[in-house]
């Protein structure tokens, strides 16, 4: 599995539609979500999945109001339950220099009824892309699991949780799976050689303990994870627990990991529920790198901790105060197709 800061051929989102994940939010989330494929256009192909006709014409209209390079945005007509693509769609990988994805079944986080669409949208976007299809199984069964709970350093270490990976119980993706057979699963998928864990996710993240709002690769054996310095904060004890972890952790040569810390934003809330806000959820395109950002006094900070590392990048915020209200951000909607290395011809 490339790291994310590999080149890119393309990225894949959903345009958001679903009314009930962003209740009265939803005009304002489809324009948040338009200057995220402005800033991702101008840099590499999009492809962007809408349900029908009707809402490709709507999209198209918000995409050309809002500066999309419409040269660089390819729609493709697809149900979907809802827009985490990170999630829904297949994980990319390099197989002997040719592209494959790792088509893992979706249950939307074990917490909602309606995934039968989503669990499609891995098979269409491998089939679009031309890549080999990969259907990981253990027990007899195709394994789940979401792009969002998985992040590669691209030599084979892997960085994940135990809240979203080993858990039993209602929201228990693979019941009865040991830490074992994920891992073989993920060595044989993902050509892991390495798997890290961490303990729990921020509070009201509704997927378990993803890691993409947690800790995620900066560099080969460079990690910048969120930390909470706030002793009274619900997210304090899980944060330092997981800060502690990374400080004994190897990469897949016995080095020791780097660490740099990103803060925390303020409690962000709505309706009396607190939205899983995180820096960690950023998304690294080709030549630059796209931050959430919530109106917050540490959005300047976490703008130039990640300006530092990733120097030869433009690092630029996108406002994600309403994407929030769904539970997720930038790095959750967005799903890379890592380019493949060229080949000679007649080699």
């Amino acid at each position: 599995m490339p790291a994310e800061w590999e080149p890119h051929d393309a990225t894949w989102l959903a345009y958001p539609h679903s009314r009930s994940d962003w209740p009265g939010k939803l005009s304002a989330v489809r324009w948040a979500f338009a200057e995220f494929v402005r800033l991702l256009s101008g840099r590499e192909r999009v492809c962007l999945l809408v349900r029908d006709s009707r809402e490709a014409e709507r999209a198209r209209s918000v995409l050309r109001r809002s500066g999309a390079d419409p040269d660089h945005v390819e729609l493709h007509l697809v149900s979907t339950d809802r827009s985490w693509l990170r999630d829904s769609g297949p994980t990319f990988v390099l197989r002997d220099g040719q592209l494959h994805a790792v088509c893992w079944a979706f249950n939307a986080w074990g917490r909602y009824d309606n995934w039968q669409a989503d669990r499609t949208v891995g098979r269409y976007v491998a089939n679009s892309s031309a890549a080999g299809v990969l259907e990981p199984t253990a027990n007899g069964r195709t394994v789940v699991m979401e792009g969002g709970a998985i992040e590669s350093n691209g030599q084979g270490t892997i960085l994940t949780t135990e809240q979203c990976l080993l858990a039993n119980g209602r929201h228990a993706r693979n019941p009865g799976l040991s830490r074992n057979a994920i891992e073989r699963v993920l060595r044989d998928c993902l050509g892991a050689t390495n798997v890290l864990w961490l303990g729990r996710g921020i509070a009201g993240d509704d997927t378990g303990g993803h890691v993409d709002t947690l800790a995620r690769f900066v560099g080969r054996n460079r990690v910048a994870a969120i930390v909470e310095t706030d002793r009274r904060d619900e997210n304090y004890a899980a944060l330092q627990d997981n800060l502690r972890r990374l400080r004994g952790m190897r990469d897949e040569r016995g080095r020791a990991l780097e660490i740099v810390e990103l803060p925390m934003p303020q409690p962000l809330w709505f309706d009396g529920y607190r939205l899983p806000a995180s820096y960690a959820n950023f998304y690294v395109a080709n030549d630059t790198v796209l931050v959430p950002t919530f109106n917050d006094s540490n959005d300047a900070a976490a703008l130039r901790i990640l300006r530092e590392c990733f120097p030869d990048r433009e690092v630029r915020g996108v406002h994600c105060v309403d994407i929030a209200l769904g539970l997720g951000a930038l790095h959750c909607l967005a799903q890379q197709q890592p380019r493949a290395p060229q080949r000679n011809p007649g080699v």
